[in-house]
């Protein structure tokens, strides 16, 4: 029992969603297979502007999800390092994201995931779900060619394609089968156990939105206002205080909570949510992590199937959109015969590999707690190689927009919002909306710009290098018309 397609994309969560999409966009058959059943629980909600304004856009489903009622986070609120007290950076500081790109949102991502996923399905994507992959399929010459699954009743199916896009995440089956191995971390050798809590305090305006991260003792704490009652909470302890998560979690958290002070006072009054999914606690480790080869031919890894890092500035939805993003680009431009396989997935490691660095790199240097805000900011415009002053190149790199796919995206939506009535900064949902009917009647030009609307001049990232098609679906050497 076989089907054939263009391209098969395994895992529907972000990266299968966006991978899936773009493809689908460029006008190939596209097969995406998910275990699981949306919408399904997963962490990671705390979402980068590069994300809602640049990828979604480009997947045209940034307007719906800014209708969503998700909570709008205009940047993040730090009690880390050598300053005693709460320091807070606002992604408004940025030249790329100032105006009305200048935040981002705190998701559900059992309704943020369920919404690319639809996306997908209305782009002509064939969604099957609860879909279990079980192994690829090559041909006599090595190549990936498909692969081997089981459907909701148990029979084993087998589908071809020209390319397979594994989104699998940390648990794929099959990231193997591009040679390499996985690397972990010895730095960022942590664990992380979370929780849900109803009532928690939140930040005075307009920071109230903002994602919280506080440093103790044994590690740091997230706290994410997902909905003005809702919070994520999740302490990150190291790996040698393992032993304080083990047993009862229950026990283990309000431990690692009264030993954390500014957590403590924050939760006062609060309780841990009894609602599903959230009324679980979780445990997560040996999370970062990267991969010694991330494609072979016919297959490529995105997302956390490839690698992982420390989620401390909430980099792991933006890896791995971005990284989808990047290998549908070599997909379609292999599959429309314009360049060859080689060329463009050398594109897409270099340049995934340097967004992953940036952060892996500047986050050693987060970790040294004894110094103060100015020597991370300074930390950033070194690591970044930014030309700006050190706290733009600080709120650069962690809003995700340090790379040249967004660079015109605060222009893009500056223009666009000239065409309308002031519509203010966005301290709530009601801004949030206005904003978005403002920006649906000029979305080409959004894209445009957020893609770099003078392409032709665009410098390759890397020496010899290739650049964005006008679109951002496909490479294309430099210098020639968009």
């Amino acid at each position: 029992m076989t089907d054939d397609f263009d391209v098969i994309v395994v895992g529907g969560g972000p990266g299968g969603s966006t991978a899936a999409s773009l493809i689908a966009l460029d006008g190939h058959r596209v097969l995406l297979l998910e275990k699981e059943t949306f919408p399904r629980y997963q962490i990671g909600e705390s979402l980068l502007p590069s994300t809602v304004h640049g990828i979604c856009a480009m997947l045209g489903v940034r307007d719906e999800i800014l209708r969503a009622g998700f909570t709008p986070k205009r940047g993040g609120t730090f009690k880390w390092g050598a300053n005693p007290e709460p320091w807070t950076f606002s992604f408004a500081l940025s030249r790329r994201m100032a105006g009305p790109t200048s935040y981002a949102l705190q998701v559900e991502r059992t309704r943020f995931d369920t919404i690319l996923l639809q996306n997908a399905v209305r782009l002509g994507v064939d969604v099957r779900q609860e879909h279990r992959v079980t192994g690829v399929l090559r041909d006599g010459d090595g190549r990936v060619c498909g692969v081997r699954y089981v459907d909701p009743e148990g029979t084993a199916r087998e589908a071809t394609a020209g390319f397979v896009v594994d989104a699998s995440g940390s648990g794929s089956r099959l990231h193997d089968e591009v040679g390499g191995k996985r690397e972990y971390s010895p730095f960022f050798r942590n664990l992380a156990l979370f929780g849900y809590f109803e009532n928690g305090r939140r930040m005075p305006p307009p920071n109230s939105g903002n994602i919280l991260c506080v440093a103790f003792d044994s590690g740091w704490f997230w706290y994410i206002p997902l909905s003005e009652t809702l919070t994520s909470v999740g302490a990150v302890v190291r790996r040698e205080a393992a032993d304080r998560v083990q047993g009862d979690p229950e026990a283990a958290l309000a431990a690692l909570i009264d030993e954390c002070p500014l957590i403590k006072s924050y939760l006062s009054g609060a309780k841990r949510s009894s609602s599903k999914p959230y009324d679980e606690l979780r445990v997560r480790k040996d999370y970062s992590y990267d991969r010694t080869a991330l494609w072979s031919p016919g297959l490529v890894l995105v997302g956390d199937a490839a690698c992982f890092i420390d989620p401390v500035f909430s980099s792991g939805v933006h890896l791995s959109t971005y990284s989808a993003m990047l290998a549908a680009r070599s997909v379609n431009s292999v599959l429309a015969g314009t360049l060859d396989e080689e060329r463009c997935f050398r594109e897409f490691e270099d340049r995934y590999r340097h967004e992953f660095a940036l952060f892996r790199d500047f986050l050693v240097a987060f970790y040294q707690t004894h110094t103060d805000e100015e020597s991370y900011f300074w930390q950033a415009r070194k690591v970044a190689e930014h030309r700006g002053a050190a706290a733009e190149a600080f709120v650069d790199l962690v809003g995700g927009v340090v790379s040249g796919d967004f660079s015109g995206m605060a222009r893009a939506m500056a223009e666009a919002s000239t065409r309308t009535d002031d519509i203010g900064d966005v301290t709530g949902m009601h801004e949030v909306g206005v904003i978005s009917e403002v920006m649906a009647e000029s979305a080409q030009l959004q894209l445009r710009g957020m893609l770099g609307e003078a392409m032709g001049d665009e410098p390759p990232m890397f020496p010899g290098g290739l650049v964005p098609s006008g679109d951002g679906r496909r490479w294309r050497e430099p210098g020639l018309a968009v």
